[in-house]
């Protein structure tokens, strides 16, 4: 009984919670808000008797919101201002919507009242498809408009209220093309190239592949990079790589000896006093500890050694004013690294995780043109870095 009450008690404070909340959201002009908070209210057993405050807040809360909307309808009609259209369309949406939100739920009873809870509802069919079509007449006749400007935002702009009027109305005229159109119109297209400006030979591989920007997917909705130029495109802006500098290390092969030595446990031996005697036990057998002797091994370690850094400079250049926008340093270093290891002694006297150099053996150091190369990757990846934090904006 006791936890049969407790549970009565927790619903009934968290029913009032909620009505509370509504009551709010009402008195705050949050009438949507605070019709869905009731629908919720009322999902679960509606009839019940401590519904009844949830039934009373959704009539109110329902006349004040369709009050305000029709008086809303009304200012717009009388204003005819055709960038209202969509307000318009959206009011109406509004209306039907949260007739169907309701719906479900009726009939609700008002105990004591003995009635019905009253819902006028109407029917806005014939003004979501009127206004809808003035919407979608307005956004094409206005989208043409903003083509006919020779302006990218402009452009950018047709392209939204294009793909919002195909929500409204898929296959509205021949918007699909001008759509295709305002993308291909309102896109920046920057030419990505490269200059060398070291005394040594960029290797053909790396450029190809750091300005293969295929592979990084910055091209976004009105950015797009070529590093090749295209017939039948003007291009907008000019991303330059120029390597500045190039320094490769010569080959190294550094040498160091170096004696590791360590005690390890060699079977048992007597425990003898400071005398020199033999410590017995109780029973006259010698007593005995572990004997432990010194093991040592000579290393000799070999590190082959070459490192390349590569210098450049990313410059933004603005076509139409043939102007330096912004520059960015851009560096990278590679280093080629090998150690292996010989030794005399006994192995055990070094730490375990060394011993994978003594399984290496010395190999063929790589060539300049390789070095340079092998930077690629990581000047890639800070290229992209530089692109993605210092996009192209009008």
């Amino acid at each position: 009984m006791r936890k049969i009450t407790a549970l009565v008690f927790i619903l009934a404070f968290v029913c009032s919670c909620g009505v509370k909340q509504t009551q709010n959201m009402l008195s705050e002009g949050d009438y949507d808000g605070a019709i869905d908070r009731a629908i919720e209210g009322l999902r679960n057993n509606k009839n019940a008797k401590g519904k009844q405050d949830y039934v009373y807040l959704l009539e109110e809360a329902f006349a004040k919101a369709k009050d305000r909307d029709l008086r809303t309808i009304e200012l717009l009609v009388k204003d005819a201002n055709p960038s209202k259209l969509e307000k318009l369309y959206n009011t109406y949406l509004q209306l039907n919507n949260r007739q169907e939100r309701i719906r479900p739920l009726l009939p609700l009873r008002l105990i004591k009242e003995n009635r019905n809870a009253i819902f006028p509802f109407d029917d806005y069919s014939d003004q979501i498809v009127s206004s809808k079509n003035a919407l979608a007449k307005f956004l094409y006749d206005n989208s043409k408009a903003l083509m006919a400007t020779n302006n990218k935002l402009n452009y950018r702009r047709a392209y939204d209220d294009f793909a919002y009027l195909l929500t409204l109305s898929p296959n509205f005229k021949d918007v699909t093309k001008l759509m295709d159109d305002a993308q291909f119109k309102g896109t920046d297209f920057v030419n990505v190239y490269s200059k060398n400006e070291t005394n040594m030979v960029i290797p053909v591989r790396l450029e190809s592949d750091l300005l293969d920007f295929s592979t990084l997917g910055l091209d976004d909705k009105w950015t797009v990079y070529h590093s090749n130029r295209q017939k039948g495109i003007t291009y907008d802006y000019g991303l330059i790589v120029n390597f500045r500098d190039i320094k490769i290390s010569p080959e190294q092969i550094k040498e160091r000896q170096f004696i590791k030595e360590k005690q390890i446990k060699d079977g048992v031996k007597n425990l003898v006093d400071a005398n020199g005697r033999v410590v017995r036990d109780s029973l006259g057998k010698p007593v005995k500890v572990d004997n432990f002797r010194t093991i040592r091994i000579d290393i000799y370690e070999f590190t082959q050694f070459k490192a390349c850094q590569v210098t450049a400079k990313v410059d933004y250049i603005d076509f139409k004013t043939n102007q330096l926008i912004d520059s960015f340093p851009l560096s990278s270093e590679y280093v080629f690294q090998n150690i292996y290891a010989n030794y005399q002694g006994d192995r055990r006297a070094c730490d375990d995780n060394y011993f994978k150099y003594f399984d290496r053996k010395p190999v063929p150091f790589p060539g300049n043109e390789q070095m340079v190369y092998d930077t690629g990757e990581d000047l890639k990846a800070k290229l992209k870095n530089i692109i993605t934090r210092n996009k192209f904006r009008r």
